[in-house]
């Protein structure tokens, strides 16, 4: 398993080595001030500009909307192929994986489903529909300045789909991006992957950025010996290019542009391409391509006028054992904002337009009056008001107000509030309050609905999801002698009046889905600390308990499936600056979550048990250069760990074996004695154990 990493070992020995001679050597110490940074970390610094909360650029300390910012060398602590994965160092944000054989996977921000997160690049909503199962993996990681986290609904400035929480990756600035970097990495699983990135100019007033990722995974693998791979095969290309254009008066110009191909596939140990389709051997396998086009535009006047479009096409062509699932998805966004200070208002003002076509073989874009299919095409217009009220020092007051009109559900209004109270000169307590809603698109949103036995029962015509929200955030910042200290705190309720919660229990057969004839609730608590001393020793910890429930006509409140009630990460950091070497630990930890059962006789534990992935690295810079190895899950934790199963009925699963009453439902027999049906959806966390890897890092940056 371990193959070629055995110089690892004789490197980490030589590392060892070093450390115990740096800590007798090194004695310096760094003393702040108030207006100090901390290099390479997350950013608690409030003198940063964020753009998420209000859609305009301002300082984090004057901000009336609480945003995370998280830099890319915080995300470089634990490499990833993608930001996907890297979302797992967030305190509240868990990326979570619905399949055990084709390894989809989704976003969740304060115990709500990934279609509740909006995800954007530069704030533009590329991530989105289809995109929301497949499309976060692919980003060049070599690309990304930032990414700045929004949690709680965001619809009164995004619209759709922004309910529990906006992410927007920001990407690096071809001015100011490095001529050329790489980040090349490998594993003990036989992983490969590479992200590559170069800024040049072109003619006098232009300069582009280009950047290729490329991840590479073909080895099945069957540590739990249920004859099912344990890690979906990948091969995975992004190619994204960016433009920066100089102008009169420093106006903003940029563009875009991203082209996305991947071939992934999950199932028997022995399917081959050749059993596409087919009911002999079962695999999951997906071919997806996208193009994603993106830009901004300042108009040439003195008023500030920004016009911003984007455009992804999704072409999915995939088949779940023998259900195929192909799926063409185009989304058109533009959208025009105009930025005004007033004295002691700060004025923003936006027209927007959303256009959706969606075309697939299942029952929601099937027309039958005339027994074929029909494209599902929806216009979503929208205007927008926002005002920035200076009242004094210490007071400000945001009053927002958004209006979209959909083509099938009609008149829509989001308002929004927020209050920000500067308590101290290092002290920032916000309240903010709005409502959200999103339309619902079952069969993009829900892996469950397209793979395993279940069947799936819509009840009734699928209404918009509506929801509103109160957070109350406060941040404050120690400055000591030696040492820099954050702390960020958060408490949050929303109730939504009506969610679309697939329903596992009514019938261990189906999967129903149903307006809610009750309400639901998310509300919770998160704490955030960050810690540096003497810029060497830096912490960070966060924790989070949350309580999400749903209340149905006539029955007592339930948790959903795969929402825990507490969980927590960490990043711990050391370095040693003569050597140039830094150590990184970091891990998560999260509490039960309820699993999805096929019935009464099934004998895996209702319950997930509190789990933990906990990793370890080493990188040490030389100039240009930085090397990097360590091992992720030093724990070897699976969720197989005391579970009878994770795949129901893996060694049939096609059902051919299993018998049903004349009610349909699965019958108890010799070879079925838990009367089950084949469900790979049992899943909460990867199974991928303990593994090494290596990697090397190359930046030559812009002469100054």
């Amino acid at each position: 398993m371990f193959r070629g990493f055995g110089f690892l070992m004789v490197f980490m020995v030589m590392a060892c080595g070093v450390f115990s001679q740096e800590m007798k050597q090194d004695t310096t110490v760094k003393k702040y001030s108030s207006k100090d940074t901390i290099p390479g970390f997350i950013r608690p610094d409030m003198d940063e500009i964020v753009v998420s909360g209000t859609m305009r650029p301002v300082r984090k300390l004057e901000s009336p909307v609480a945003v995370e910012v998280y830099s890319s060398q915080f995300l470089k602590k634990n490499p990833v192929p993608s930001i996907f994965e890297a979302l797992q160092m967030v305190n509240g944000v868990r990326p979570q994986l619905n399949c055990n054989v084709c390894n989809t996977g989704d976003i969740h921000i304060n115990g709500l489903d990934g279609p509740y997160t909006m995800v954007t690049i530069d704030g533009m909503p590329i991530v989105s529909g289809l995109s929301t199962v497949y499309g976060l993996f692919g980003i060049p990681n070599q690309m990304i300045d930032r990414v700045e986290i929004v949690k709680g609904p965001a619809s009164g400035l995004y619209g759709s789909e922004a309910v529990g929480g906006l992410i927007n990756i920001i990407t690096k600035s071809p001015m100011k991006a490095p001529l050329v970097s790489a980040d090349l990495m490998a594993t003990s699983w036989q992983e490969y992957q590479a992200d590559l990135s170069a800024s040049f100019r072109v003619g006098k007033r232009t300069r582009s950025m280009l950047g290729v990722h490329m991840y590479h995974y073909d080895q099945p693998v069957d540590h739990n010996n249920d004859h099912f791979t344990d890690m979906t095969l990948q091969q995975r290309l992004s190619i994204f290019s960016k433009w920066s254009f100089e102008r009169n008066f420093s106006r903003l110009t940029e563009m875009g542009i991203r082209l996305y191909h991947e071939n992934r596939w999950g199932g028997e140990m022995n399917w081959t391409d050749q059993f596409r389709g087919s009911d002999s051997i079962y695999g999951e396998s997906i071919y997806t391509k996208r193009a994603e086009f993106i830009g901004r535009y300042q108009l040439p006047m003195d008023e500030r006028v920004l016009f911003s479009w984007s455009y992804t096409y999704h072409d999915q062509d995939s088949y779940y054992g023998i259900t195929p699932f192909l799926a063409r998805q185009q989304i058109g966004f533009g959208q025009l904002t105009w930025d005004k200070a007033v004295e002691r208002h700060n004025l923003l003002a936006g027209l927007a337009m959303r256009y959706n076509y969606m075309d697939d073989n299942t029952a929601a874009t099937f027309d039958p009056l005339k027994q074929g299919n029909k494209p599902e095409i929806s216009w979503l217009p929208g205007i927008f008001v926002q005002d920035e009220i200076r009242i004094n020092s210490r007071h400000d007051l945001l009053l927002g107000l958004r209006y979209d009109y959909h083509s099938k559900h009609g008149n829509i209004f989001t308002p929004r509030l927020a209050w920000k109270w500067k308590t101290f000169d290092n002290g920032v307590f916000r309240l903010n309050a709005g409502t959200g809603f999103r339309v619902v698109n079952i069969f993009t949103e829900d892996h469950a609905a397209l793979t395993g036995a279940r069947t799936i029962e819509i009840k009734e015509e699928i209404r918009p999801e509506q929801s509103y929200n109160i957070n109350m955030n406060y941040n404050h910042r120690l400055v000591m002698d030696r040492s820099l200290i954050n702390l960020d705190a958060s408490i949050w309720y929303t109730r939504f009046s009506n969610q679309i919660i697939p329903d596992y229990d009514t019938d261990p057969n189906k999967i129903i889905y149903q307006n809610l004839d009750g309400y639901s609730v998310s509300k919770g608590i998160s704490l955030n600390s960050e810690y540096n001393y003497e810029n060497r020793l830096r912490l960070m910890l966060g924790a989070t308990i949350q309580d999400v429930f749903v209340v149905r006509e006539k029955q007592e409140k339930l948790r959903p499936v795969l929402v825990e009630n507490w969980s927590g990460v960490w990043t711990v950091s050391y370095s040693f600056p003569k050597r140039h070497l830094t150590i990184d630990y970091t891990g998560n930890i999260y509490g039960p979550m309820r699993l999805p059962l096929l019935g009464p006789l099934d004998p895996r534990p209702a319950e997930s048990p509190v789990w933990s992935v906990q990793n370890l690295q080493v990188s040490k810079r030389l100039r240009q250069f930085e090397i990097y190895f360590g091992m992720k899950n030093i724990l070897n934790w699976t969720p197989t760990k005391d579970v009878p199963f994770i795949i129901a009925r893996s060694e049939d699963p096609f059902d051919k074996n299993v018998q049903y009453d004349a009610s349909g439902k699965v019958m108890v027999t010799p070879d079925n004695p838990y009367a089950l049906s084949f469900d790979p959806t049992y899943m909460y966390a990867p199974n991928q154990g303990r593994r090494l890897f290596v990697g090397l890092r190359f930046t030559l940056k812009q002469p100054d």
